[in-house]
């Protein structure tokens, strides 16, 4: 009785172990992938598209969630200094009455971006869905990401592994003690994301007719 109590006990501490170095060696790889992303706009060559990550604009308690905020302040930035000429927009569409999409695009135009120059992907439920959408969808093989530095370097394992030429423009990072969940699931996202890629191969939930940026 014993013996087997002793032996549960120690393949629940090996799993633990194989756990926690699986998320260390996900994390430091995807870690690696900051080497093409900047905090300087100036370091970046035109682009003709920023595709800028979706996420919430509100946070559970009512306040302005300050990772759209420096992600809607940073894509006014590369565009009023040329960076870039259009803008891709994609999040989560997934209720009639939560839409990132179209609450970015409604930011961004009163911010002076024109809604000419604007395009939503309403079909960005998971950054994998996002980045392979901007290439599959919207025909885009190079274009600059634009999200927090965390987020940008797993966009940008996507993006690389799938063949785009791909950089990140980091927006302002937000304190660890803002939400701390984000940041803890974000481990979690990394370990997805390379079984994503190298075992479970998985496409976005939607593909669908290609949409011409001009």
């Amino acid at each position: 009785m014993l013996n087997h109590f002793y032996k549960i006990v120690f393949w629940m501490l090996m799993t633990a172990i194989l756990m926690a170095a699986t998320t260390l060696i996900a994390d430091a790889y995807i870690r690696s992938f900051q080497q093409y992303s900047a905090d300087d706009a100036e370091l970046f060559d035109q682009h003709q598209v920023g595709l800028v990550l979706g996420t919430s604009k509100y946070t559970r308690f009512g306040t302005i969630n300050l990772f759209y905020k420096y992600r809607i302040e940073s894509t006014v930035e590369l565009y009023k200094k040329g960076i870039i000429k259009k803008v891709l927009v994609s999040g989560d569409n997934g209720t009639l009455a939560y839409n990132e999409p179209r609450m970015i695009f409604e930011d961004l135009v009163e911010q002076g971006i024109p809604s000419k120059d604007i395009y939503l992907d309403f079909a960005g439920f998971r950054t994998l869905d996002s980045v392979i959408r901007a290439k599959k969808i919207f025909n885009q093989q190079k274009l600059i990401i634009i999200s927090q530095q965390f987020h940008n370097e797993r966009a940008l394992f996507i993006a690389r592994k799938n063949g785009m030429d791909a950089v990140a423009y980091n927006a302002k990072s937000v304190d660890f003690a803002f939400s701390p969940k984000t940041y803890m699931r974000e481990k979690l996202a990394r370990v997805k994301a390379l079984l994503d890629y190298y075992i479970l191969d998985t496409q976005p939930k939607f593909l669908g007719d290609q949409i011409t940026i001009s």
